[in-house]
């Protein structure tokens, strides 16, 4: 070789061994970054969904189109036949535009704080499960449902101080039996601000719309950062004007009373966390407010009235995937020890599983809705199964007993099988779902034939009318069985023969991790 080679290769090697040596300078820097603070912003995970469960496809086809039923407003590409427009003066009185969101069951109400709960377990599922619900096609659905409500939450907060919290008068609209396309009775607002403050709904509706963000940063970046904008706004009023909604607007203790507030703030947080990177929301979450609300070590129940099961998973996920090295991880580590708790005692042969479930294994914790908290549960149970397998952690201890993610599957499976049919009753509460589920569903809108012409007062013979409802409320899942395991097909058997859309986004969340064979954990960014 020549000695013009050699001079080539020397200055060839020169140039791999500059560009190694920036790379090299890069990483560092780069994980220097790092482990300043957990990243909830987790990186892509590798791998399709398995196989589809066609059941659990089934399902979760009709449960999506229960959104569709409750929406309120000027109505897009329906396809609901015996649903029109309505309601579409809410708002007027405040010069706002509240004709969107969505009736919470089967009367013509919008109560703010379960909405806002629906639409932030909406956004989880879609964030954990987008690609499962893609493979049957609902994922835009479920994404149409979401903007459905956001944009309603958008315009209930005029003011960074100001939240609509509600549309309508629940006594009045109680007294009447009508289609939401016929309603005559006033729908007056009720707001919360900050001489009637309400933190536990201002909070909830930060979460909803911080987690919205994160599901629609990257198809409409604009809208995402709205949404943000907004979730800020009512994190930051919520926090600093403290009291709960129920003390301020005393009626709706009949309705949806809340039972403390600091449950929330973690909630949003956490969602803010998740959404921002910012360093403060997890310091929130970890310092001096953990202690005060998050009662680690103690498992509670996951609804719309109380967030903290479903914050400790939500947390147990930087737990998992984050980086390492914050001065709060011990407080982040007692989330995910209490997130464990949740979930041993769901466990049906663990030694700490709770008691409180019916002879054939369902969830029981309210004769009322008594659905609402086994599907949540099932819910977090495969959202956790699926954190344990992704990071390959084979195993979380139950006071000394072992178990990994194919035993807490299995148990969401149990519940979301129960639901779908497999109990003593033989039907499913999903309506639309298999060969039997309810007829005479507690809902306004089905029990009454679109065409006929009635007003509030004389609508009432559709609800004590011995007819099938003319309508199916199709994917409405109905509150449930009693304690032991019956269920009367009544109308005016509303405790359970009600639908509603936390219901039902709950049971959105579910299906979605269930119907393929395998999930992964999707990134969040």
């Amino acid at each position: 070789m020549g000695e013009g080679s050699k001079s080539k290769g020397f200055f060839g090697w020169f140039l791999v061994l500059l560009v190694m040596a920036v790379i090299a300078t890069a990483i560092v820097i780069t994980v220097k970054k790092k482990t300043q603070h957990p990243e909830p912003k987790l990186g892509p995970v590798p791998g399709p969904p398995g196989a589809v469960e066609k059941k659990y496809g089934d399902a979760l086809k009709l449960a999506m189109q229960f959104f569709d039923i409750q929406k309120s407003g000027k109505l897009v590409d329906n396809e609901i036949s015996w649903r029109g427009d309505s309601a579409l003066q809410d708002g007027n009185e405040a010069e706002i535009d509240l004709s969107k969101g969505m009736y919470d069951a089967g009367d013509h109400m919008k109560f703010g704080f379960p909405m806002a709960f629906t639409g932030t377990v909406l956004s989880w599922a879609i964030l954990e499960y987008g690609d499962q619900m893609q493979t049957v096609n609902q994922l835009k659905p479920a994404q149409d449902s979401l903007k459905w409500i956001t944009d309603y939450l958008v315009n209930a907060h005029p003011l960074e101080n100001v939240l609509y919290v509600q549309v309508g008068d629940p006594e009045l609209d109680h007294k009447c039996w009508d289609r939401p396309e016929a309603m005559t009775m006033k729908r007056p607002l009720t707001q919360v601000n900050a001489s009637s403050p309400g933190t536990d709904v201002a909070a909830e509706t930060a979460a909803a719309l911080a987690s919205a963000s994160l599901v629609f940063k990257s198809a409409n970046s604009t809208y995402s950062s709205l949404l943000l904008k907004h979730a800020k706004e009512l994190f930051t009023f919520a926090d600093k004007h403290r009291g709960s909604y129920s003390e301020s607007i005393p009626e709706v203790q009949n309705y949806y009373n809340s039972t403390g507030y600091g449950d929330e703030l973690l909630w949003a947080a956490s969602w803010l966390y998740h959404a921002t990177g910012d360093q403060s929301y997890f310091d929130y979450v970890t310092g001096q407010n953990g202690r005060d609300f998050a009662n680690w070590g103690s498992p509670t129940w996951f609804s719309w009235d109380n967030k903290l099961a479903g914050t400790q998973v939500l947390l147990s996920r930087i737990s998992f995937f984050g980086a390492k090295g914050s001065s709060n991880s011990e407080n982040l580590h007692n989330y995910r020890k209490t997130a464990e708790a949740v979930v041993c005692g769901l466990l049906p042969k663990s030694p700490t599983a709770t008691s409180s479930r019916t002879d054939s294994g369902l969830i029981w914790v309210s004769e009322w809705n008594s659905l609402q908290h086994p599907v949540a549960s099932a819910f977090l149970a495969v959202v956790y199964s699926d954190y344990l397998f992704t990071s390959r952690t084979s195993k979380i201890s139950c006071n000394g007993d072992s178990y990994g993610p194919s035993d807490l599957r299995k148990f969401a499976i149990s519940q979301a099988d129960y639901v779908l049919g497999n109990n003593p009753m033989k039907m499913s509460y999903l309506v639309g779902y298999g060969d039997k589920y309810p007829e005479y569903v507690h809902h306004r809108g089905a029990s009454i034939p679109a065409d006929a012409s009635t007003n509030c007062s004389d609508g009432w013979k559709w609800l004590t009318s011995t007819d099938r409802n003319p309508n199916v409320a199709l994917g409405g899942l109905v509150g449930g069985p009693f304690f032991n395991e019956t269920y009367i097909d009544s109308r005016n058997n509303s405790m359970q023969t009600e639908p509603s859309t936390y219901n039902g986004a709950l049971m959105v969340g579910l299906l979605s991790g269930l119907v393929t064979t395998s999930s992964v954990v999707q990134s969040f960014v």
